[in-house]
This record gives C-alpha cells, sequence and structure tokens, in this order.
C-alpha cells in the first residue's frame, strides 16, 4: 500500500497557510504599530511564503489541468520529494508560530 502522498503534500500546504496567516496577524499589526524594520521583514516573509503555499494549493487542487495530472500522473519519488519540503516547512512554521505566539 502506498502513502497518499498528494494528500499530505495538500494537508502541509493548507496547514502551512493557516500558520503563516497566524504570523501574519501579529508580524504585520507589530509592523504597522512599531514601524521597524525587522517586522516589515518578518511580514513580507511571511507574505511571500503564503503566496507559494497558496500557489502550491491551487495546482494541487483547482487547477484543471495541473491537478488532474498531480492526481495521476506524479511519481511517488517526486511526490516524496514535494512532500519533505511541505512537511519540513510545517514543522519550522509551527516553531515560529511557537516562539512568536510565547
Amino acid at each position: 500500500m502506498s502513502l497518499p502522498w498528494g494528500e499530505i503534500a495538500r494537508i502541509a500546504a493548507g496547514a502551512n497557510l493557516v500558520l503563516l496567516a497566524a504570523l501574519l496577524v501579529v508580524w504585520g499589526r507589530n509592523a504597522l504599530q512599531m514601524r521597524s524594520s525587522h517586522a516589515f521583514g518578518l511580514s513580507t516573509f511571511a507574505l511571500l511564503l503564503f503566496g507559494e503555499n497558496a500557489v502550491a494549493l491551487y495546482y494541487y487542487v483547482v487547477d484543471p489541468t495541473l491537478s488532474a495530472w498531480f492526481s495521476s500522473a506524479v511519481p511517488p519519488v517526486a511526490w516524496r520529494a514535494m512532500v519533505t519540503l511541505h512537511v519540513l516547512e510545517t514543522v519550522a512554521l509551527l516553531a515560529l508560530v511557537r516562539i512568536t505566539y510565547d
């Protein structure tokens, strides 16, 4: 039985969007209130990473051509690579959320 690599990638990308939204709330508010370049840089980082994950999730789920291809023709080795990157990103974002909300 093979693992549902596509489903794991979609879940991780969706989780990344939620985590990045949580970070954007704090970092964006700090950037607006404090006008610090550090908070602005963190907000920009989160916004760009949010865009990357939104595009990935769009291609995995919505795009008529690529979502069909991802559902049927992507070899398992490619899925493992994509899932590894998404899951590592999720773990890193969890660490950032933890220290940001601490």
